[in-house]
């Protein structure tokens, strides 16, 4: 009879075979022949980030044919120039110096029609002084425009979505 307990021969045995495999296998692919037989790494494609867009509450029903169709950040204009173009031309609408109706196509009609409400309310065009822009998720923008009217500092908050290849304004408050 032996002092030493089976189990543990079979176990020291078990882990230096698989420590043995383990350096084989490494010192195979490290001949130069059976080099160009080395399998080839999987070459993963950059997949694009996904659209969680949650659109606007619209009041009418759209047929699935003309339904407004989410679009990913990607795919759209320049997020910074597009927003402050967009601030400039609604602070010169506010001051009646510019029609609402060049910016029809980039509001959501609800937005647009109080466009065409507040024009001419503001006495003097604003300033634009910062803008900072969040986007929460893809294909959304949320900015925060702060604007001097004369003595006064205000901001106007601004949410974009992307829908149909363009930008849309979805809600425009000022504060």
């Amino acid at each position: 009879m032996t002092t030493n307990h089976i189990q543990d021969e079979n176990l020291f045995i078990a882990t230096f075979r698989i420590e043995e495999i383990a350096q084989l296998e490494i010192c195979d692919w490290q001949h130069p022949f059976l080099e160009i037989f080395r399998p080839q790494p999987e070459i993963r494609e950059l997949q694009r980030g996904k659209l969680y867009l949650v659109p606007t509450q619209s009041e009418g029903e759209f047929d699935p044919d003309f339904a407004p169709i989410p679009t990913s950040a990607q795919d759209l204009p320049d997020l910074v120039e597009w927003t402050s173009r967009f601030a400039l031309n609604v602070v010169e609408i506010w001051a009646g110096r510019r029609s609402p109706n060049q910016l029809a196509s980039q509001c959501h009609h609800r937005i647009f029609s109080e466009l065409v409400r507040k024009s001419g309310s503001q006495k003097q065009v604003g300033h634009i002084r910062k803008i900072h822009i969040q986007e929460p998720l893809d294909g959304i923008c949320e900015a925060t425009i702060t604007v001097r009217f004369e003595d006064r500092l205000r901001a106007i908050l601004v949410r974009f979505e992307g829908m149909d290849q363009r930008w849309l304004c979805t809600t425009l408050t000022l504060l």
